[in-house]
């Protein structure tokens, strides 16, 4: 039987760290404050010129996949980049990666589903080798939101929680003898599982520049909250704390597998009140459920490649461990991903 794993994952941050005592520096807010409402101690900032971009940024990452995939960038047939901060409207920052690697020819394309970007990613990589039309894809999740926050007081609901990251996973073909999640201690994707409601989009929205504006660009609006991300952060907790513990049961009663089965929970990382949450409505130990929010912050469709990322090199990630992924974000957006590493 085809099914797709995941041959190899690598990530990257910028060299600039930021904690939350350099936030108190540049807006009215304080560092236990952060702290306390997130669990965020620190993230990475790209530099704020003109020689950084999301695309530059996941090069190191994707590299790092490749290496520990063994896999040459020549073999990749399809490369999906998941951001909600590309190079540039358009053209995608799949081809401008593309066009680093110099790798002409192949189909590159963006997705832009936000927080969940990475399982849309990762799903739709696991429908093409399962059709059999690709063998080996670039499934990257990668942000660079410190050039579109407002760094001052007005924005600092939002700008505290954000960091810039990478993540990239090399995503195969594999043939499967037993494709049963129950017995198989083989290394695949069983499945994934996505939602949306775009009802709650104006919950957590960055509306300027759009075409349901007036003009694309209204002048008004260059500097006001508008041409920001926006955030209705209790309703976005709301739903979140639902969502994900629903995603993460309907991938496991989909392939008839225990909570008790599941070694390592690599969630979103938006708030560690959400995941503590996650981890009560699912009666499981906080320890299973690991966690980076502390020294990344959110980096949207970067947190689950790169949470498994630095899982690898913690040592808390191994094969033949059984990973559950859930993410909660814009639009709104929630899905799950059941799979052995």
């Amino acid at each position: 039987m085809i099914r797709s794993r995941i041959a190899g994952v690598g990530a990257c941050v910028p060299p600039r760290e930021i904690s939350n005592e350099d936030l108190e520096q540049m807006m009215d807010t304080e560092a236990d404050w952060i702290l306390q409402r997130s669990g965020i101690r620190k993230r990475y900032w790209a530099e704020h010129d003109d020689t950084t971009s999301v695309s530059k940024l996941a090069l190191p990452a994707v590299e790092e996949a490749l290496k520990a995939a063994g896999v040459g960038k020549q073999e990749l047939d399809l490369i999906i980049f998941a951001t909600v901060t590309p190079d540039a409207l358009f053209p995608g920052a799949g081809c401008y990666l593309q066009a680093h690697m110099g790798l002409p020819g192949i189909p590159a394309l963006d997705i832009r589903q936000t927080c969940t970007g990475f399982l849309y990613a990762l799903s739709i990589a696991d429908a093409y080798i399962r059709a059999g039309i690709h063998r080996t894809v670039l499934v990257v999740g990668a942000e660079m939101q410190s050039k579109c926050l407002d760094v001052s007081t007005r924005g600092r609901d939002m700008t505290v929680l954000f960091g810039d990251g990478a993540g990239a996973c090399i995503v195969q073909r594999t043939e499967v003898q037993d494709a049963s999640p129950a017995t198989s201690r083989e290394s695949f994707l069983f499945s994934t599982h996505l939602h949306a409601d775009g009802s709650h989009a104006k919950d957590l929205i960055w509306a300027s520049p759009g075409t349901a504006n007036r003009i694309w660009n209204p002048p008004e609006l260059v500097s006001e909250e508008n041409s920001f991300p926006q955030m209705r952060g209790r309703h976005v907790f709301t739903h979140a704390v639902k969502r994900m513990p629903e995603a993460a049961l309907e991938a496991l009663e989909a392939n008839g597998v225990g909570i008790e089965s599941v070694d390592l929970f690599v969630l979103h990382q938006a708030n560690k009140r959400i995941n503590d949450k996650f981890s009560q409505a699912l009666g499981i130990a906080e320890e299973k459920v690991f966690s980076t929010i502390e020294d990344f912050g959110n980096t949207t469709a970067a947190t689950i490649p790169l949470g498994l990322a630095e899982a690898v090199r913690r040592g808390r990630l191994v094969p033949g461990m059984l990973v559950l992924s859930a993410a909660f974000g814009g639009g709104f957006t929630w899905g799950s991903a059941l799979y052995r590493w």
